[in-house]
């Protein structure tokens, strides 16, 4: 059973953003950017109640920096689909198991304590951010 349910055009919509995130970090910073925007899909909590399909998580206004970009506009090769379709299916792993926020405060500069919630982890140049308050009410 997947982390959420999907169609095709998502695989390739997470693929892009994926990207468009992350590309420079390879496959395992895509898979965690990958992570998060499946967490947002699936949480149950803040401002994510309503965005239960990867589509409104990716476009929900002012969330990503990588939307619009060339990146995110061009079509997604073989192995990023591949990496989408892992999250997608059952890919998780820390920093990013419960994050629902990332940011990249850029290379070699270290996390905020928080960012919308309170900092997890970071995988080189990304911090990876929990939800505010009690985790486990965002059935993540």
């Amino acid at each position: 059973m997947p982390r959420v349910k999907y169609i095709n055009s998502d695989v390739e919509l997470l693929a892009r953003i994926m990207r468009a995130e992350a590309l420079g970090e390879g496959n395992t910073g895509m898979l965690l950017v990958g992570n998060v925007v499946v967490n947002r899909a699936i949480a149950k909590c803040g401002p994510f109640k309503n965005q239960d399909t990867i589509s409104k998580v990716v476009y929900q206004k002012g969330q990503f920096e990588g939307v619009g970009t060339p990146l995110f506009k061009s079509s997604p090769r073989r192995n990023e689909k591949r990496l989408a379709k892992m999250c997608l299916n059952y890919y998780t792993k820390w920093p990013a198991t419960k994050a629902l926020f990332f940011k990249n405060p850029g290379k070699g500069k270290p996390c905020p304590k928080t960012f919308f919630g309170p900092l997890i982890g970071k995988y080189k140049n990304h911090c990876f951010f929990g939800p505010e308050g009690d985790a486990s009410k965002c059935n993540i």
